[in-house]
């Protein structure tokens, strides 16, 4: 089923090209909306499937806005967000270089 969530702390097309790549194997094709705010990401996924993915989403830095995060959780997701969006944009300008 196809679905539409969004997500915090995405901010350019590094934190996206971080989250398509690190998604697709477990989950699929996944787009990145960086037109609005919040972002929003859509996918195919199974209600079952819904934890994971919230997990996996919280390891990258990348919390869906539902979720219910204390202070340290929101500061260690916002950390990684951080990382993340840096090897995102590392991994655009690496690939970009060897085209």
């Amino acid at each position: 089923m196809t679905k539409t969530l969004e997500v915090h702390n995405v901010k350019c097309g590094g934190c996206a090209n971080t989250l398509t790549t690190a998604l697709k194997e477990e989950f699929g094709e996944v787009t990145v909306d960086l037109e609005v705010m919040p972002r929003k990401i859509t996918l195919d996924i199974e209600d079952d499937r819904m934890e994971e993915l919230k997990t996996k989403l919280r390891g990258l830095g990348y919390p869906l806005t539902t979720d219910e995060l204390g202070t340290f959780e929101t500061v260690a997701t916002t950390a990684k967000s951080f990382v993340s969006c840096a090897i995102g944009k590392a991994n655009v300008a690496f690939n970009s270089e060897k085209k």
